[in-house]
């Protein structure tokens, strides 16, 4: 029997728990309503456990933008963006924590040689490289925060580029969690062109960076 990679398991339990929330939610089986309902019965104490439950999924290296979507149907726009951001830039600092001071030759055997290129080339130059990295569209956001930790970055500048680089696309996914029901609305439609602009700031930043050689 062929071994799974373990980033492939998880982006197929991603995908899986993405499908779900988008069926149930677009036939009406389950409205956001009754979503929010149950989530504010939790009371204030509802949106830190989330940022908790978000920040460790995010250091397992679940994709953040599922997380990120799930805070939106849970919490709204509003109230879920900074429950996103918060859960996202917690994931990032805990995952650069392990790397760094706790788990760092077990994170560089499950990354392989892809994690010391990433983590060799984030090394150059510590905040443009995390920035840089935070912007673009492929980038694996848990493996950057690994990447940086293994290499000469300083937390406060991989904590300010992660969250310059992450907060325009965790309001958007936040945004469209929390209208899949209603994906033609002014939030949706801007929530798309974050994702759009970003991505395509991301692409001219790495042609630019091919043809400089560098970040």
């Amino acid at each position: 029997m062929v071994a799974v990679p373990v980033g492939w398991r998880l982006a197929a339990l991603a995908l899986a728990v993405a499908a779900v929330f988008a069926a149930l939610a677009l036939s009406g089986s389950l409205s956001q309503g009754r979503v929010r309902h149950w989530g504010q019965g939790f009371g204030p104490l509802g949106p830190l456990m989330f940022v908790a439950i978000f920040a460790a999924l995010t250091a397992a290296m679940f994709p953040w933008w599922v997380t990120a979507g799930a805070s939106g149907l849970l919490f709204g726009v509003a109230l879920g963006t900074p429950v996103s951001i918060g859960g996202a830039l917690l994931g990032a600092v805990l995952g650069f924590t392990l790397a760094r001071g706790v788990a760092g030759d077990a994170v560089t055997e499950l990354g392989g040689s892809r994690l010391e290129a990433v983590s060799a080339w984030i090394g150059r130059r510590d905040f443009l490289s995390v920035l840089f990295a935070r912007l673009m569209p492929a980038a694996p956001y848990s493996l950057v925060s690994y990447a940086a930790g293994l290499a000469e970055v300083r937390l406060w500048a991989f904590s300010l580029a992660t969250l310059l680089g992450m907060a325009p696309r965790a309001f958007a996914y936040t945004a469209l969690g929390g209208n899949l029901s209603n994906l033609d609305s002014p939030e949706a439609l801007i929530a798309v062109g974050v994702i759009v602009a970003e991505g395509a700031l991301g692409l001219w930043l790495a042609w630019r960076s091919a043809r400089r050689g560098g970040p």
